[in-house]
């Protein structure tokens, strides 16, 4: 999963000079919003909420934004929609299992804009059910080797999250991965904390069990499907059972 997990430690330090910054901004306000809209608008209260802003907040989310998107989710102030989680499944280029997580307002929409984007691209749908067996919902927390007070070894964030639950650290280079069960994710986010160890994302993702080894020209067409899917307002996450070694992943920049 090593492949894996470099591109989305990339694909996160790159989402914060993307060009379609406005898009992933109103991602992560929409995120804000779902979040204190269930949990109560205290991030203190609510660590969902407080996760959401924090991954605002690192992306460079103005914090007038993310307060008018508290404000909304609490019902402070009008102009919330109400958003319904819808998780699709499909096959893209190579065999290459996809899930695809949405927030959307509208079910219709989000059905017809993923299947374009899927068929567009190399891809199609499949059955609910038939996808989802080969991941595995768990927690993530990426960790940069660089901190405030100089560089951390791996030993020192194992040390710091061990007894929080969590079930391994990686080195993916300049970047520790930390796995656990979804509900640790809140006491090794806290132990981090406390430890004064920063981190760039905590979140509940989807991690395949299985993985797809691609070439330069599969990996290539893969994140093409994967761009044309993340252009659509109501998708909110793109999971993806690919691998591709440093090479292929240098190859394609």
């Amino acid at each position: 999963m090593s492949g894996h997990s470099k591109w989305a430690t990339t694909k996160h330090k790159k989402a914060v000079v993307d060009a379609r910054r406005g898009k992933l901004f109103a991602k992560l306000i929409k995120n804000i919003e779902v979040a204190a809209r269930s949990g109560g608008g205290d991030p203190g209260a609510n660590p969902t909420l407080y996760d959401a802003v924090q991954k605002a907040k690192k992306s460079s989310v103005p914090n007038d934004n993310i307060d008018r998107a508290l404000k909304r989710g609490a019902g402070l102030e009008a102009g919330g929609a109400t958003y319904e989680t819808i998780l699709y499944e499909g096959y893209g280029p190579g065999g290459v299992a996809f899930l695809v997580e949405c927030l959307t307002d509208n079910r219709n929409r989000a059905a017809s804009e993923v299947r374009t984007a899927m068929t567009r691209n190399g891809g199609s749908l499949a059955d609910p059910g038939s996808v989802s067996y080969l991941f595995s919902r768990r927690g993530v927390v990426l960790v940069p080797v660089e901190q405030p007070a100089g560089p951390v070894a791996e030993d020192d964030v194992l040390a710091a999250v061990l007894e929080a639950g969590a079930e391994d650290v990686t080195d993916l280079g300049g970047t520790f991965e930390i796995i656990s069960e979804p509900g640790d994710l809140i006491a090794v986010r806290t132990a981090l904390r406390a430890a004064g160890l920063d981190y760039d994302s905590a979140e509940v993702s989807f991690v395949p069990s299985v993985t797809v080894d691609v070439d330069v020209d599969g990996a290539t067409r893969v994140l093409r499907l994967v761009d044309a899917l993340e252009d659509s307002d109501d998708v909110q996450n793109v999971f993806a059972n690919f691998d591709a070694d440093d090479e292929v992943l240098a190859a394609i920049g």
